[in-house]
Order: C-alpha cells, then sequence, then structure tokens
C-alpha cells in the first residue's frame, strides 16, 4: 500500500471534495432543501417514509437515492477498475459531472425538483471518482459547504456555475496533463 498520495491526486481529492460540498449545500438550501451528496440520512427517511410520508415525497427521495446510483455506475463504466491510474477516462466523467450539474442549474432555476436528481446523479459520479484509489473515500466537504453556502445565499441556483466550471476546468487540465505523461 502506498503510504503517501500523489500531489495531483491530492490536489484534485481537495477540489473534488470542495465541489461535493459545495453542490450538497445547494441541494440543501434550495426549495426542497433535499440532501444530494451525502445520503445516509436520505436513506433513513426513505426507509421511514415508506409508512410515514405522502407517496410523492417517498418517490422523490428513492429517485434521489437512485441517481446517485446511476451516476456512480456511470463512472464504474468509465473507469472499469478499482486503483486510481493515470490515462482512464476521469476527464470525460469530470466533464460529465460538469455538463450534469448545468442540466441541475437549468432545472432548479425553472423550479423543478427533478434537478435534484441531476445533482444526486453528479455526486454518485463524483463519488465513485473519489473512491476508485486504494478503495478509500477521500472527504473534506466542509469548506466546501461553507462556500456554498455563501454564493447560495447571494447568487441562488447560479452558485452551481462554480463548481460546473471547476469539474469542466479539471476535465481540461486533466486531459492535457494526461496527454504529457502518458
Amino acid at each position: 500500500m502506498i503510504s503517501t498520495l500523489p500531489k495531483w491526486v491530492e490536489v484534485g481529492a481537495f477540489i473534488l471534495a470542495l465541489v461535493a460540498g459545495f453542490v450538497n449545500a445547494v441541494g440543501l438550501l434550495s426549495f426542497e432543501h433535499q440532501s444530494v451528496s451525502h445520503l445516509s440520512g436520505t436513506a433513513t427517511l426513505l426507509g421511514t417514509g415508506f409508512l410515514t410520508l405522502p407517496f410523492q415525497h417517498t418517490l422523490h427521495l428513492l429517485g434521489i437515492l437512485l441517481s446517485f446510483l446511476f451516476g456512480s455506475s456511470i463512472a464504474g463504466f468509465l473507469l472499469h477498475g478499482s486503483t486510481l491510474k493515470l490515462g482512464k477516462h476521469y476527464d470525460t466523467a469530470l466533464f460529465l459531472e460538469s455538463a450534469l450539474l448545468l442540466v441541475t442549474l437549468l432545472l432548479l432555476t425553472k423550479g423543478s425538483f427533478y434537478g435534484h436528481f441531476f445533482a444526486s446523479m453528479a455526486c454518485g459520479l463524483q463519488n465513485a471518482l473519489a473512491t476508485t484509489y486504494s478503495g478509500a473515500i477521500i472527504i473534506g466537504f466542509i469548506l466546501g459547504g461553507t462556500l456554498g453556502s455563501l454564493l447560495f445565499l447571494k447568487y441562488h441556483f447560479m452558485a452551481l456555475l462554480f463548481p460546473a466550471s471547476i469539474c469542466l476546468l479539471i476535465s481540461l487540465v486533466y486531459r492535457l496533463y494526461s496527454k504529457q505523461h502518458h
């Protein structure tokens, strides 16, 4: 087992954690107050919701969980491996995450709760990216959540342009880096 992470992994993990916390903060502060990346609470609500919540709300929670799973599956399809390795399709996955966040922005600004599903799908995709290094999850959501909260208060759903742009930028930087070092 490697005792220290390569520098590009450390930087990438920090930025991805920032993005995940940011996206979750926007979900929590939006009109449905829905967590889209920290899903243990959502799973608990779903479990109890089968008996206590209106059917539509229960379906919404199920949609959040299934969207996260689908996003993770996309990453598994693109990366089809369990170890982090330069040259895999991380750029494609990050580009897709950026696109999913832009769809989220469009849907949420129109008042559509379907935006939560796309945000959760983006978070599932990113979570699978973060877990490809020795099977370990690299966590650092607090800073992103704080920044996301502040920007959401000022810019509302337009704040999602920030993490979408970060994912797009990382995608491009990774593509260039990968071509130079592969």
